[in-house]
């Protein structure tokens, strides 16, 4: 049997199986950045800060630890059910579409690690980004932090085999017209899954375009965790600052 999904990230992403994957990701690398992040952007003593996209709040649950006061929302009602076993008086998780304004303004908004371009309609990257806009306060600064395109596709790995807690996870990632692909197949409890992850190939010139239209103003764009200046052709990330 083999379990498909056209709308892929609401279903790959309420999957043990995602996190299983993903479980190497470094944490030490993400505080740091988040402490990089806030010390630039000067958000105040117990600053207000939403979380947007923020999967099971890795980085919801650090930036709450380090002093601010942090809402966490994602699509995925497990990775939100998950979270709320973390909740306190300043840390707050909720189901929430990124698409909509949330019904608060914050100091600062975060939409970390690319979770960014999945959407199938192109009018909901500029609604994101205009939700973004309406969920900042008057000092607020809005942060999306997204993959180098450029660099992706230039030093794409096209299969790779990973095993992880005895499931080997069969990956091929492809270029298809605007979207960088990623296929995954792997066999489960005698299941075969197979997912694919869809996600625009965003240039800055492209967020630039979104920004203009939303009337937001891009402030600093950077090209890794600490903030250093943006290459298109080596730069690793894609960090923009706007507000």
């Amino acid at each position: 049997m083999t379990d498909n999904t056209k709308t892929w990230f609401t279903s790959w992403f309420d999957t043990p199986f995602y996190y299983i994957l993903y479980k190497d990701r470094d944490d030490t690398e993400a505080h740091i950045f988040m402490d990089t992040l806030t010390s630039y952007l000067n958000i105040p003593e117990h600053g207000s800060i939403l979380d947007l996209a923020c999967g099971k709040g890795r980085h919801a649950r650090y930036l709450n630890k380090i002093g601010y006061d942090v809402t966490g929302v994602d699509l995925s009602e497990n990775s939100i059910a998950f979270a709320k076993q973390f909740e306190n008086h300043r840390l707050r998780f909720d189901v929430h579409n990124m698409c909509k304004p949330y019904h608060k303004q914050f100091d600062a908004v975060f939409n970390l690690f690319t979770s960014f371009g999945y959407f199938e309609d192109d009018a909901d990257n500029l609604k994101t980004i205009k939700s973004i806009k309406a969920n900042l306060n008057d000092f607020g600064f809005g942060v999306i932090d997204f993959m180098n395109s450029e660099f992706v596709i230039d030093n794409l790995i096209p299969e790779e085999v990973k095993t992880i807690d005895d499931i080997t996870f069969n990956l091929k990632r492809f270029v298809e017209g605007e979207y960088i692909i990623k296929d995954i197949t792997f066999t489960a409890n005698g299941k075969l899954y197979n997912f694919q992850e869809r996600v625009k190939a965003f240039t800055l010139a492209d967020f630039e375009t979104l920004f203009e239209a939303a009337g937001v103003h891009l402030l600093d764009v950077f090209g890794n965790y600490k903030l250093h200046k943006f290459n298109a052709k080596t730069s690793e990330r894609l960090v923009m600052i706007f507000k």
